[in-house]
C-alpha cells in the first residue's frame, strides 16, 4: 500500500514538473519570437512616394559599405531623372535616364542626412535633402514649374527616431526616378576610409 501511495505521487510529480517545463518552453520561445519581431534600434522607413512605375531598387546592400558621403543626382525642369549614392568608398549603380544635369554632392565628416521633402505626381518632381550640419540640398523642378499644370503632391521624410539618419534608399525607376523609400537607421561613424572620399573626390 505503500508503495503504491509513493508510485501515486511520483507521477503525480511528474506530472506537475511536465507542466511547468512545459510552460517555460512556451514562454521562453515566445520571448525570443517576440524579440525577432522587435524593430531594429533606431530604424524606421519613409515611403514609398511616387508612382507606380519603373523597375525596383534598393541600396539595401550597398549600406554594409558604409555610411552615405555623397549623392550624384540628375534631373530637369520637371522632374529627377536619376540618382547614385555612394556608400563610405562606394557608389551604388546609377539608376534612371540620362536627360538633364547632374549635380554631385559631397558631405562633410560627421555630416549626415535627416530629412528629405519633395513633390511627385507619376515620378519623382524634385527634392530637398537637409542634414544635421544645417546644410540643404536642392535638385529637381522649382515650385514655379509644372507639368501640364499639374503640381503634384509634397511629401516630408523624417526618422522614426531623433538619433536616426538616413542609411539608405530604394524605389523604382526607369526614365525618370518614378518612387523612392527612405530608411532610417543609427549614425555610423565614418572611418578613415570613408573620411578620405570626402576630402579627395568632395573639392
Amino acid at each position: 500500500m505503500q508503495n503504491q501511495t509513493r508510485g501515486i505521487l511520483s507521477t503525480a510529480q511528474a506530472t506537475k514538473m511536465s507542466g511547468f517545463t512545459l510552460l517555460t518552453l512556451l514562454f521562453v520561445g515566445s520571448t525570443i519570437t517576440s524579440a525577432f519581431l522587435l524593430p531594429l534600434s533606431d530604424s524606421s522607413y519613409s515611403g514609398e512616394f511616387g508612382g507606380s512605375g519603373g523597375k525596383r531598387f534598393s541600396h539595401a546592400g550597398n549600406q554594409m559599405e558604409g555610411p552615405i558621403t555623397a549623392l550624384r543626382v540628375r534631373a530637369n525642369q520637371y522632374y529627377i531623372v536619376g540618382l547614385q549614392f555612394s556608400y563610405c568608398r562606394l557608389w551604388s549603380e546609377y539608376v534612371g535616364g540620362t536627360d538633364g544635369e547632374m549635380q554631385e554632392i559631397f558631405l562633410y565628416d560627421d555630416e549626415d542626412i535627416i530629412q528629405i521633402t519633395g513633390k511627385y505626381d507619376s515620378y519623382i518632381q524634385n527634392l530637398v535633402f537637409l542634414t544635421n550640419k544645417q546644410r540643404s540640398f536642392v535638385f529637381g523642378a522649382s515650385s514655379g514649374y509644372t507639368y501640364h499644370g499639374y503640381r503634384g503632391f509634397t511629401f516630408n521624410a523624417v526618422p522614426l527616431y531623433r538619433s536616426a539618419v538616413l542609411r539608405y534608399v530604394s524605389g523604382r525607376s526607369a526614365s525618370y526616378i518614378d518612387a523612392l523609400g527612405f530608411h532610417w537607421g543609427k549614425q555610423l561613424k565614418k572611418s578613415k576610409k570613408c573620411r578620405r572620399l570626402t576630402v579627395d573626390q568632395g573639392k
